[in-house]
């Protein structure tokens, strides 16, 4: 049998740590090869990690929540798919062991009484079970005794034993009355073994404790024979809705000194990320930014006709699309503002500007992890469509969290639509490595002069930043007017 270590790669270009999310596999689960075995968080997105290998895991060598270098070893996987993942130096020699995970073997799946098998594992793994020289496998039973036992049953969850000694030695269980003695009582299969001890209480106060989501374990009880009354529960009631009142709101209490009442959040993943690019943008290019007053009354008509439009059934149309398309038209009339500029290009203080000819359209998308730039890729040879289809597939792939590494590299110009959010305008900070971007305001009907009368209209506000090494005041006017013309006049794009 060989044991294989699986090492954390690098799932993108440049990526050094990702911290384990959650696991989708457990030890004694067998896997084949491109089975995902569990999900990272990267600086960029959510990732699932596929299995090169195919054969039982062994263990799960990093928690859940941790962040590992790349290169450390994750998880290990016997290629013995069928055998025991066990060492074989602490197997039971000829003692048949019940498995961890899993299921019962075939041929001990059926009960005496031809009833279905009801398994114990499956609400997890027995920790630390371990084999009996007697054993004999229980399953729980329907309950047909008598009435008596029906009615005073408590419902108590069976305890787990946690070392083999707990499942060898019953612990003592003193004395009680005899009509309280249940765990000695006879039943259909025998007698129940006393693991557990029962808390007296008669069926009126059960049904009390269970209304009011209270454990009967947890009150005191003043009963003649031990058993929890109905005052009990009144005054454990009261105590707890005591203890709420003073329960600490998000403020906290006054009372207690300052540093106690700061919540600490860890900054890793897509949240660390993005504040060092953000930091490294906002400080290595010089920012200007201008804004445009825009009436999108007629951009706001086109987007009406394409959804009632045939060819865009069942596709999500919003004036987002229409800004994309804008942007563009636009970046082809005014190509400096695609571009990317690189220091050091031939050695140093030497610097260039790279205009590119294709535009990666990125879109900034709140996700519940922060905030990613996905990018469409070469969107100048879309059509309205397929640019629309895009963004829809773009925007569900950002709120699942499944946006891929490679998808967010590469951008050229980015968009983000502070107007979803019902803000009219803002100053945005240009993604690293471009040169521009365009935030798009919210759209609401305002008075307007038009042909030297006061009409409502359907106004919105740009916002665009530029570096200002690459693109000069008249260049950025120029872009943003070509911008606001199509919002304008939608048929320009027709042209």
């Amino acid at each position: 049998m060989t044991l294989n270590k699986f090492n954390l790669p690098d799932v993108g270009e440049g990526l050094t740590e990702a911290e384990i999310v959650s696991w989708k596999v457990k030890p004694g689960d067998a896997v084949a090869i491109n089975d995902v075995l569990c999900e990272i968080e990267t600086a960029k997105s959510i990732v699932e990690l596929p299995s090169p290998f195919a054969g039982t895991v062994t263990e799960l060598l990093v928690p859940e929540g941790v962040t590992i270098d790349v290169g450390t070893a994750i998880i290990s996987v016997s290629d013995d798919v069928a055998g025991d993942p066990t060492p074989a130096d602490v197997r039971a020699p000829e003692t048949p062991v019940q498995p961890l995970y899993g299921t019962l073997p075939a041929d001990d799946g059926a009960r005496a009484d031809g009833g279905a098998q009801e398994s114990a594992l499956a609400g997890g793994p027995l920790v630390g079970s371990g084999p009996k020289a007697d054993a004999v496998k229980r399953r729980p039973r329907k309950a047909q005794p008598s009435a008596a036992v029906t009615l005073n049953a408590p419902e108590v969850e069976p305890v787990q034993p946690h070392t083999p000694a707990a499942v060898t030695a019953a612990p003592e269980v003193s004395a009680g009355p005899a009509a309280g003695d249940l765990d000695n009582r006879p039943t259909l299969g025998g007698t129940i073994t006393g693991l557990v001890n029962r808390v007296l209480a008669k069926p009126p106060v059960r049904k009390i404790a269970r209304d009011l989501g209270i454990d009967l374990a947890d009150v005191v009880a003043t009963g003649s024979r031990g058993e929890v009354t109905r005052e009990d529960l009144v005054s454990y009631q009261a105590q707890r809705d005591a203890e709420l009142d003073k329960a600490d709101g998000f403020w906290g209490k006054a009372g207690k000194p300052q540093d106690q009442r700061i919540e600490r959040i860890p900054v890793k993943g897509v949240r660390k990320a993005t504040a060092k690019a953000m930091v490294e943008s906002a400080f290595s290019a010089p920012h200007v930014s201008i804004f445009v007053d825009v009436d999108a009354s007629r951009t706001m008509e086109f987007v009406k006709r394409l959804k009632a439009s045939r060819d865009f059934e069942g596709i999500r149309v919003s004036p987002l699309l229409i800004l994309a398309k804008a942007v563009i038209w636009a970046a082809a009339r005014n190509p400096s503002v695609n571009a990317t500029w690189v220091d050091n290009a031939d050695g140093a203080d030497a610097a260039e500007i790279h205009v590119k000819h294709y535009m990666n359209l990125g879109i900034a998308a709140a996700t519940p992890r922060g905030l990613m730039v996905p990018n469409i890729k070469n969107a100048q040879d879309l059509s309205l469509k397929e640019l629309a289809l895009a963004l829809n597939n773009l925007a569900t792939t950002a709120r699942a969290g499944k946006t891929q590494p490679a998808e967010m590299q590469g951008g050229t110009l980015t968009i983000t639509n502070i107007g979803a959010l019902g803000i009219d305008t803002g100053t945005p900070i240009i993604n690293p490595g471009e040169v521009a971007i365009v935030a798009f305001g919210t759209i609401k009907q305002k008075p307007w002069v038009l042909d030297g009368e006061v009409i409502p209209r359907w106004i919105t506000t740009l916002g665009g930043s530029f570096d200002h090494r690459v693109v000069d005041g008249d260049l950025s006017a120029r872009f943003m007017a070509d911008v606001a013309a199509i919002l304008e006049e939608p048929a320009l794009l027709l042209d």
